[in-house]
């Protein structure tokens, strides 16, 4: 890596508005030397900087003395082309740096114009012009300007900020030609293939960026050319390339052809266009195979809070079966309606009541009151209803997960200090409990694979474990009724027929609307989808989960 001489910069305004370079052109040997061919001296020589006069110099008079600082500047009489500027000690380090962080061997100007008031730099007038440099590896060449500005006495000077060396070179910035530096490349976030660049995917445009900017890339190789560098010597960009290098790479659990099928899935022409979003993940390890979303308010797969509904029946039965001892087979009588705490409860329309029925009946019809009456009966104790957080938190391993690569996302929440109606609601997924996605795909994911992997999206990155691994008597109750779910309950509209699914569906009330949720798994991914504003989930995300269990 060739490293560049630290540039200094004086000054906080950026005289360059449009790039230039530099010309060739004659300019009299007098007029270099310090003095005009009348023998009197230069004008920037007796500049005041404590004086600027508010009114710009001449378009001529401008033009002449930035003609004399660049030619200065080409034959590399840096002293002298610094002092046409307001900062001479500033200009002549800086100056010196270009020539020996570019290694350059040549430097021409041309179409030295004035473009009249500047309007960046007040009272100067704006001088463009194209620059040619003859770097280490090439001929370089760029458009630029500065800015000539005059004190009361009448003397001119190039008002010095790093911006004239290369427009928009900021503070603690230079510039470097030859072999790139490391970070002058950018790095391409790919699947887990190595090779499918995920940029190409709208989902993962942001989640693309995060990653790069938060993760070190491997590999690659870099090329020739032009780059601005840091005080340190990192690259911060290319500005031009001679010989193409090879990007490195980071890459990610995403899989390309099912991230391609989930794109796909939340524009289902069966949402209308309703903000969707859907996480998939591979059971066995955790990995995030897939995030896709629409809508406008971000990224609702990963940070889309919201009441889950019926999913939450899952964790709801675990407590059930974990820390009361109930079964399958335990009775959980669905009633029309149920009062809890002095707020009433209903089902969704379509759930017959059944005096009879048993908790596995309970949850492959998805009766609100069956759980919330099991639930609040036997999971809060003494106004204390703790015991939902509790099973998600040490079983299901609810928390504040990091994914990667700085990645945000927003965790689930079900509080353990639940008071009044909320008590009941929380067993049914409404109330104060709060999910996304990605939780309620990793919930399905716990079951499926019986036990907790906590989800990431690069190889490698550290997880979470759960404090107590879910029991096989739990994960075999539970695959079980969520296997009834898919295959002649609620969610068999759209899964019915698939080999090896289970699943759970969802619908929670929000405002004057509602939300449609599904979470199921088959024998090689967990998957869940919200679509806001779903009417219900088997007929809103149930579409998006079933393009991803069956790969298209």
């Amino acid at each position: 890596m060739n490293r560049a001489v630290k540039i200094g910069m004086a000054g906080t305004g950026t005289a360059l508005l449009a790039l230039g370079g530099i010309g060739a052109y004659n300019v009299v040997q007098a007029m270099s030397s310090g003095t005009t061919g009348s023998g009197e001296t230069k004008a920037a020589r007796g500049f005041d900087p404590a004086a600027v006069s508010s009114e710009p110099p001449s378009d001529a008079k401008a033009v002449k003395l930035a003609r004399a600082f660049l030619d200065n500047w080409s034959k590399q009489r840096f002293d002298q082309a610094a002092s046409d500027t307001d900062a001479s000690a500033t200009a002549v380090s800086a100056l010196r740096g270009y020539a020996d962080g570019l290694h350059l061997k040549t430097l021409t100007f041309k179409q030295v114009t004035s473009a009249g008031p500047s309007t960046v730099t007040a009272g100067a007038t704006k001088v463009t012009f194209d620059v040619t440099a003859q770097v280490a590896g090439g001929t370089w060449t760029y458009p630029s300007a500065v800015a000539v500005r005059q004190s009361t006495n009448g003397q001119l000077a190039v008002h010095w900020n790093n911006s004239v060396l290369y427009p928009g070179l900021g503070d603690d910035q230079s510039l470097t030609a030859g072999k790139l530096p490391v970070g002058a490349s950018t790095a391409e976030v790919v699947a887990s293939d190595g090779k499918t660049d995920l940029a190409r995917f709208s989902s993962l445009h942001d989640i693309v960026a995060t990653i790069r900017k938060n993760t070190t890339a491997t590999g690659g190789s870099t090329g020739t050319g032009v780059a601005v560098v840091d005080a340190s010597g990192e690259g911060v960009k290319s500005l031009k390339v001679f010989t193409k290098g090879k990007a490195p790479l980071i890459r990610t659990t995403i899989d390309a052809s099912l991230q391609a099928v989930a794109e796909t899935a939340v524009k289902d022409a069966h949402l209308q266009d309703k903000p969707a979003g859907t996480v998939a993940l591979d059971w066995r390890t955790g990995h995030i195979l897939a995030i896709a979303h629409t809508g406008s308010d971000g990224d609702i797969a990963i940070n889309g809070i919201k009441s889950p509904g019926s999913t939450m029946k899952i964790i709801t039965s675990a407590a059930l079966f974990d820390q009361v001892g109930l079964s399958p087979n335990s009775p959980a009588p669905c009633t029309d309606s149920l009062t809890a705490n002095s707020q009433l409860f209903h089902n969704d329309s379509g759930v017959r009541a059944n005096a009879a029925s048993t908790l596995a009946q309970a949850f492959t019809v998805s009766c609100n009151t069956a759980f919330i009456k099991d639930g609040f009966h036997y999971l809060v104790h003494d106004g204390d209803a703790s015991a939902l957080h509790d099973e998600a938190v040490n079983v299901f391993g609810m928390g504040s997960w990091s994914i990667g690569g700085g990645v945000a996302t927003t965790d689930p929440s079900i509080p353990a200090d639940v008071q009044g109606g909320d008590q009941a609601a929380q067993f049914i997924g409404q109330g104060q409990v709060t999910a996304t996605p990605l939780f309620m795909a990793s919930v399905a994911a716990t079951v499926r694979g019986v036990g907790f992997h906590q989800p990431v999206i690069l190889p490698g990155q550290h997880q979470d474990t759960a404090p107590r691994p879910i029991s096989a008597r739990t994960a075999g109750y539970l695959q079980s009724m969520m296997r009834n779910v898919a295959t002649s309950g609620t969610a068999a509209p759209r899964l019915g027929g698939l080999a090896g699914v289970g699943a759970k569906t969802g619908t929670a009330e929000e405002g004057d609307h509602t939300n449609g949720w599904l979470t199921a798994y088959n024998s090689r991914i967990a998957v869940a989808a919200l679509v806001e504003g779903g009417s219900s989930g088997v007929d809103s995300a149930g579409y998006v989960v079933r393009h991803l269990l069956t790969g298209g």
